[in-house]
């Protein structure tokens, strides 16, 4: 009787503590976050980039990427985008590490599809 007491409390907590206080937590908003380098891509070329494209640059990296107007111009000649879509081992794959996951270089496409948002 003790067992299946405790079996039913545990049950009733497993249940009971899965609740939806906001429809809205499960729903897509309804207007969705413009992507902009603040919010979205500094992150991205400061986690993957500023190894090498720091000011000044190193291991052979040309050029820096440390300030919105860097990145920005590198997006704007369609070089960052390439370099993020080759495959691992292609000749100016960038970063050399791997490939970034798809989710990630689809939010810097997006980033410049939307005009390059500073904020």
């Amino acid at each position: 009787m003790r067992k299946e007491i405790l079996l039913s409390t545990l049950i009733g907590l497993l249940f009971g503590s899965c609740t939806n206080d906001s429809e809205s937590d499960l729903r897509e908003p309804d207007s969705p976050t413009a992507v902009s380098y603040e919010a979205n891509i500094k992150q991205i070329i400061a986690n993957n980039c500023l190894g090498c494209h720091r000011d000044p640059p190193v291991n052979g990296a040309p050029f820096p990427l440390n300030t919105f107007d860097r990145v920005r111009d590198r997006a704007e000649n369609g070089n960052l985008l390439a370099a993020m879509k080759r495959q691992t081992g292609e000749p100016a794959a960038m970063p050399p590490a791997g490939r970034l996951p798809q989710a990630t270089i689809d939010l810097v496409e997006e980033w410049i599809d939307e005009g390059f948002l500073e904020q």
